[in-house]
C-alpha cells in the first residue's frame, strides 16, 4: 500500500502541473474577439492634363472642407488656345453681321438711288412730249408717227424707272437664308470650342470633393504633374474603416450589418461599428497581427465601418473588434 501511495503521489503532481500549465499557455482571447488595426480609402487628387503645379494650396496634414481650393496648375498652352478660339468667335460674329446686312454698301445704294432720280427726270419728260403729240394730232401739227415714237419713248422711261427701283430694293436684302444659317452655325461652333477652353482651364483649379485631412503631398509648386498623376491624397472621415481578420471556424458567427465593439489605446469608450465587407478568399494572417495562436492559419479580411465618423483614429493604429453578443447569438 505505502508502495502504492509513493507512485500515485507523483502522478498527481505531475498532472496538476500539466493542468495549470494548461489554463496558463492556454489562449484567452474569446472567440469573438479579433484582432486588427486602422485602414482607410484614400483619395488620390491629381490633374485632368499635365503640366507644371503653379500653386499648392495646402500642407500634409491640414483639415480641409469641401470645396476647399487645394491646387492650380499653370496654363499657358490654354491660354493660348483660348485667345485663337475668341478670335475665331469674333470672325464668326463678324461673318454674320455681313450675311445679314444688305448686299448692297451704303455708297451703292446712294449711287441706285441717284438712277432712280434720273428715270423719274426722263419719265416727265417722255410723258410731257407725248402729252404734247397727242394733242397736236388732232389738229395735223403733227404725224402719226411722231406720236408714236413718243409713246415708245414713254413706255421705256417707264420701264427704267422701275428697274431702278428695283435694283435699290435688291440692295437692300440680306443675304440668302442658306448663307444666313451657315453663319450662324459658324457663330455657335466657335463660341462651343471656346467654352471648351474655359472648362479645361476651370479644371485646372481643383477643389476638395469632400471634407477630410491631407494625408499626403506628392508634388510641390514648379514640379511638372503628369495627366492623372495624384497631386495629393485626402482621407475624408467617413472612409476610415476597422479592418480584422477572423479564423475560418468562426466566420459563420459575422454578417454584413452586424454590430462590432472596437477598442484600442486611448480610443473613445463605447465605440461601434458595422461589418460592410466580408472576404470571400482566404489569406494569411498579416505579420502584424501575428500570435502563437494565430500564426500559421488562414483567416478572412473583415471590414466594419464606425457608427461615427466624426472619430478620427490614426491609419494603422491597432486594434480589438469584439463581436456584440446579440450579434453573435444570431
Amino acid at each position: 500500500m505505502k508502495n502504492r501511495l509513493k507512485w500515485i503521489a507523483p502522478i498527481l503532481v505531475l498532472l496538476a502541473l500539466v493542468w495549470l500549465a494548461s489554463k496558463v499557455f492556454a489562449p484567452s482571447r474569446p472567440q469573438d474577439l479579433y484582432t486588427g488595426y486602422v485602414e482607410g480609402d484614400l483619395v488620390q487628387i491629381g490633374p485632368i492634363e499635365g503640366e507644371r503645379l503653379l500653386r499648392l494650396n495646402v500642407e500634409p496634414g491640414a483639415q480641409v472642407a469641401k470645396g476647399a481650393a487645394l491646387f492650380t496648375m499653370a496654363t499657358p498652352v490654354l491660354d493660348q488656345q483660348r485667345a485663337e478660339a475668341q478670335a475665331r468667335v469674333e470672325q464668326a460674329e463678324a461673318n454674320l453681321k455681313n450675311f445679314q446686312a444688305a448686299l448692297q454698301r451704303p455708297e451703292q445704294i446712294a449711287v441706285l438711288r441717284a438712277g432712280v432720280e434720273r428715270a423719274k427726270a426722263s419719265l416727265v419728260l417722255s410723258q410731257t412730249e407725248y402729252d404734247r403729240q397727242q394733242a397736236m394730232l388732232p389738229r395735223g401739227a403733227t404725224t402719226f408717227a411722231a406720236r408714236d415714237q413718243a409713246k415708245f419713248a414713254l413706255d421705256r422711261d417707264k420701264a427704267s424707272l422701275a428697274e431702278a427701283e428695283r435694283q435699290i430694293e435688291a440692295g437692300l436684302l440680306p443675304s440668302r437664308n442658306q448663307e444666313i444659317a451657315g453663319a450662324e452655325a459658324a457663330v455657335y461652333q466657335a463660341r462651343a470650342q471656346l467654352e471648351q477652353v474655359d472648362v479645361r482651364i476651370a479644371r485646372q483649379s481643383v477643389s476638395a470633393p469632400a471634407s477630410g485631412i491631407v494625408q499626403d503631398v506628392y508634388f510641390w509648386p514648379g514640379e511638372i504633374v503628369g495627366a492623372g498623376q495624384p497631386i495629393l491624397v485626402l482621407l475624408p472621415p467617413e472612409n476610415r474603416k476597422i479592418r480584422f481578420f477572423v479564423p475560418e471556424p468562426q466566420l459563420a458567427r459575422l454578417s454584413l450589418g452586424a454590430k462590432i465593439a472596437v477598442a484600442c489605446d486611448n480610443c473613445p469608450p463605447s465605440l461601434n461599428a458595422r461589418v460592410t465587407f466580408i472576404s470571400q478568399q482566404a489569406e494569411y494572417t498579416p505579420p502584424v497581427i501575428f500570435s502563437l495562436q494565430e500564426r500559421g492559419k488562414l483567416v478572412f479580411r473583415v471590414d466594419a465601418r464606425l457608427d461615427d465618423p466624426s472619430v478620427i483614429l490614426p491609419l494603422g493604429l491597432p486594434v480589438t473588434a469584439r463581436l456584440v453578443a446579440a450579434e453573435a447569438a444570431k
